[in-house]
């Protein structure tokens, strides 16, 4: 089987190197792994003491980074290595501020590439985020003595483990991961039927990171101004179909105020085309306060999103009413606000979660949804009780992260 993986790996470079010929963001992929080799070797040295986060891409980041700021805590001589495969989780976190000592792409996992990148330091403790498993990777890690950890894991029926041909790769993380820590008692249950009884389940540390928003300085410039005393719908990483939901609400309800943020920037130029009397927020601090009266603004700044949820008296948020996979719901929720969504969402327990407490709704089509805003506006009643369900459901979540600490230390 090994000789299969191998295969697939090596199909999975070829693939990506002939779509980088065409995709911006796959290029960016191939080309920044030329790099990373040399990155590693200008930070670190063998000696060094490694702790090191692999997270697939931003989303599992952001579910990471509470358990790698306690580490780091518990562990202020070691140096920090957090790697990405995907461009959008690193093109994200490179550009800003954070606690790594080096950003890098992941290798491809072949065995000599690995075994070259991770002969450049000691790794005293890896983990990787929610499902992102490379055979080469934690067989080399765990014969380098490193201590290797799944947090925030998410086994589903639809994973190749559960196949016959899985079993291979069952075996591996058997013999190489020393511990899951899982999301919910359903993913628990599937890989201890497995064999996989190295477990436990702590939650989901996205939970942690949400409620760390609440902390920190939320104020964004001129956003209170722009509301005034009107309700607020904040469009989080909105998609075309949350763009005809703001369409809808826009013209059946001039009174409410609407903020979206595109889920990519080159969406600006398209919605100030679509709604031409809308703000831009760029260039919001040389409009004269009197046009703030306008009912929509569009965010073209990256960072704001999470700031802006709280604000909102409702917040839409894009990536579920298509394959493209649903955005972060919780970093809204944690604010008590009442989420909606599209029902094409797989893989997202806390969407499920947050619709069984009533602090979320998910719709089949985008004007329905419009409508159910439009109703919560009219209803203040039912809009207070979805906000205090969506902020309780956040809150009765576990410390997942302390829960993890306590079996790492």
């Amino acid at each position: 089987m090994s000789f299969l993986y191998n295969l697939f790996v090596s199909l999975l470079i070829f693939g990506m190197k002939v779509f980088s010929l065409f995709n911006d963001k796959t290029k960016k992929g191939v080309e920044g792994r030329k790099q990373s080799l040399d990155k590693i070797k200008s930070a670190f040295n063998p000696s060094d003491k490694v702790i090191w986060m692999h997270a697939a891409s931003l989303g599992e980041y952001e579910q990471g980074l509470p358990v790698l700021e306690k580490l780091k805590e518990k562990f202020p001589g070691h140096k920090i290595l957090v790697t990405f495969f995907s461009p959008s989780g690193y093109e994200n976190v490179a550009k800003k501020k954070h606690i790594a000592d080096v950003i890098c792409y992941l290798p491809f996992d072949k065995k000599a590439a690995v075994k070259d990148f991770i002969s450049q330091f000691h790794t005293e403790l890896f983990f990787t985020v929610k499902y992102d498993y490379w055979y080469h990777l934690l067989a080399g890690l765990k014969e380098q003595g490193a201590k290797v950890y799944v947090i925030s894991a998410l086994f589903y029926e639809r994973q190749a483990f559960f196949t016959s041909y899985g079993k291979w790769f069952v075996k591996q993380l058997k013999q190489n991961v020393d511990w899951f820590f899982h999301q919910t008692e359903f993913s628990f249950a599937l890989a201890k039927s497995i064999g996989l009884t190295q477990s436990s389940v702590t939650g989901d540390t996205r939970f942690d990171r949400v409620k760390q928003l609440r902390t920190r300085n939320n104020h964004v410039e001129l956003i209170s101004e722009f509301i005034g005393e009107h309700k607020a719908v904040v469009f989080g990483s909105s998609w075309q179909a949350e763009e005809k939901m703001a369409a809808a609400i826009y013209r059946m309800n001039p009174d409410v105020k609407l903020i979206i943020a595109p889920h990519d920037l080159k969406r600006v130029e398209h919605l100030k085309q679509a709604f031409p009397n809308a703000l831009v927020y760029s260039e919001i601090q040389q409009t004269p306060l009197s046009a703030l009266n306008t009912q929509l603004l569009i965010i073209d700044s990256i960072g704001l999103l999470s700031k802006l949820y709280s604000y909102a008296d409702v917040a839409v948020v894009g990536g579920g009413f298509h394959d493209a996979g649903l955005h972060n719901i919780l970093e809204a929720a944690t604010f008590g606000v009442p989420v909606i969504f599209g029902n094409h969402y797989t893989k997202n327990p806390e969407a499920d979660g947050l619709i069984a407490a009533n602090g979320g709704r998910s719709f089949t089509e985008e004007y329905a949804a419009a409508d159910f805003v439009l109703f919560l506006f009219n209803n203040d009643e039912e809009l207070k009780e979805m906000s205090d369900n969506a902020e309780k459901f956040v809150n009765e979540k576990p410390d997942a992260t302390n829960l993890i600490m306590q079996k790492i230390s």
